[in-house]
């Protein structure tokens, strides 16, 4: 763990927002008149699907941001575990590269008029990557090791759609109480306890994903380790070495085998966005998971042709931890320290990459949905600081007794960035002390979910599925990843009202309500709305971006170089 004590903030500010974009580079493209220009002023691409004849060696190397916490699907969390089990495993449904729902483990469904029966016919070429049959007695048994208090699972709320979990997940009913029934060897029927219309897509999220009956019921990690782990996608896992690399091979079972062009998959975790960069440009990696934000422009000027800014259903946010103080029972700090914070200055200085600076907690551009908006996103930046003031001496204090407090953020130059500025912002509106903590992946993760030592926190938040409810399930006062511990009953029945609402438009209603009541507590802050920059080889074929980000190895190739 480092410490950057507070009295080097200002400066380091100062210098970021200087200094942000770095060296613009030679390259230049011909504009329509013949002209040169630079690709700086050439539009940013937000996809790529390259073709050509195919290489001999069939070999991708991925940039995967942090080391990932476990193999375990029920038990992970994190962006960097989920593109590893998406190669593992497979769901009930899969996403096509576009992102569109598509059949996976199971071949066809059919949803009752009432919406609340959904009958899976599970594909009988369907193999683990030991050989054996994937069944409907799999999936069953995979969404009731999500649910069951004794897995452990962070998002077991998520599953709080179907019949009976959240009594399951409270302890309250047996887990074969779950309305997953297993009709034969090859049927599956799952019960909502309401309409719910984001549900196909939710059966691609790595809690619903199958797992052979009784593997791993004793909760031995070991299990999920190169030559013992059992998995039904379209690799199987080969070697884990942590804070190196971890391979994974084709899975010659897998029902779709003869459409994976890809033999083998090496994926490494590199925290520092600057080193990635490093590495893809000496040609260690065929894409990345992020960049840096300094080098935006460089890349875009240098890499032209590799490189791709997507739109990402996402926010970068601030937590504060409500079980204690000073944010426990103090909105008007928690307010005040969001007032005091420029969100244009981040995202046009800091960042300089194109995010949207926000206030909201839903992503805008999710379907029919209009974002409740708190009343400081139309204030000007003068009445924004001076109502700050005036709510951080009500919350008792001033720039004579100044709050001092810890801003903790995971290990990575972008995160430390943004915390620099924020805490220089903090210090010259409100005169707040703040000391920047850093931590590795897995220790920040677990600080965060205790509660214990948190004050405030870094946070991101990815849509596990396309539909509002990904993000206000979220802060429900039961959710295994709540981790600013916000507890308000009202928004709990809002939450309840939306999964039993079957009518969009009452259901809209309610979530936008939801969302309003949520952001007037001040839970959390948000910052900016995400969007994905990446680079990514010429010789790979077939990627293709989507909202959600989900890129599966299966759907790229190596082309000839």
């Amino acid at each position: 763990m480092k410490r950057i004590q507070h009295v080097l903030v200002l400066w380091c500010t100062l210098l970021l927002i200087t200094a942000c974009g770095g060296d613009a580079g030679d390259n230049h493209a011909s504009g329509p008149d013949g002209a040169e220009t630079s690709n700086l002023d050439r539009p940013v691409k937000t996809t790529m699907v390259n073709t050509g004849e195919r290489h001999s060696e069939q070999y991708l190397r991925r940039g995967n941001g942090s080391e990932i916490q476990t193999l375990d699907p029920h038990k992970a969390e994190g962006v960097p575990s989920s593109n590893v089990h998406r190669d593992l495993y497979e769901g009930l449904t899969l996403e096509a590269p576009d992102g569109s729902i598509i059949p996976g483990g199971a071949e066809s469904w059919e949803i009752s008029d009432d919406g609340l029966i959904y009958t899976f016919k599970i594909r009988k070429n369907g193999k683990w990557s030991d050989g054996t049959p994937v069944t409907a007695q799999d999936f069953a048994y995979g969404l009731q090791r999500s649910v069951n208090p004794a897995t452990g699972s962070k998002y077991s709320q998520i599953l709080a759609p179907i019949k009976n979990a959240e009594e399951i997940i409270a302890g309250t009913k047996p887990v074969e109480s779950l309305g997953a029934e297993v009709i034969d060897d090859y049927t599956l029927k799952i019960t909502l306890n309401g309409p719910t219309p984001y549900f196909l897509g939710l059966l691609n999220h790595a809690s619903t994903y199958p797992m052979p009956v009784g593997f791993a019921a004793d909760g031995d990690e070991n299990m999920f380790r190169a030559g013992k782990l059992i998995s039904n996608g379209a690799f199987r896992l080969t070697e884990w070495v942590v804070q190196s690399h971890l391979d994974v091979e084709r899975n010659p079972y897998y029902w779709d085998n003869e459409n994976n062009a890809i033999d083998k998959v090496r994926f490494f975790p590199i925290e520092d966005q600057s080193t990635e960069l490093k590495r893809y440009r000496a040609g260690e990696l065929d894409m990345t998971y992020d960049m840096p934000f300094e080098q935006f422009k460089w890349v875009k000027e240098n890499l032209y042709d590799e490189f791709i800014v997507a739109p990402y259903l996402g926010i970068y946010y601030y937590g504060f931890n409500l079980t204690k103080p000073p944010f426990k029972d103090n909105l008007e700090l928690r307010r005040a320290l969001s007032l005091a914070v420029d969100r244009n200055i981040l995202t046009e200085k800091v960042l300089g990459t194109g995010h949207i600076p926000f206030y909201s907690w839903v992503p805008e551009g999710v379907l029919n949905y209009s974002n409740a908006r708190p009343p400081e996103a139309t204030m000007s930046k003068a009445e924004r600081e001076a109502l700050a003031i005036e709510l951080f001496e009500q919350a008792g204090y001033s720039k004579e007794e100044p709050l001092e407090i810890e801003i903790r953020y995971n290990t990575s130059e972008n995160h430390k960035k943004i915390a620099i500025a924020i805490a220089a912002m903090w210090s010259q509106v409100l005169g707040v002390k703040a000391e920047l903590v850093n931590e590795e992946w897995k220790v920040f993760l677990e600080n965060r979910k205790q509660k214990q030592v948190t004050q405030v926190f870094r946070a991101g938040w990815i849509g596990d599925y396309a539909d509002p409810f990904s993000f206000l399930e979220l802060m429900h006062s039961s959710h295994g990843i709540n981790d600013p511990g916000y507890n308000n009953p009202v928004y709990d029945d809002l939450l309840s009202q939306i999964s039993a609402e079957g009518n969009p438009d009452k259901r809209r209603q309610l979530m936008e309500q939801a969302e309003a009541e949520f952001l007037k507590d001040y839970a959390v802050m948000p910052i900016y709305s995400y969007i994905q920059p990446r680079i990514v080889k010429p010789h790979v074929g077939g990627y293709q971006s989507n909202i959600l980000d989900h890129i599966l190895s299966k759907n790229l190739y190596i082309i000839k170089h």
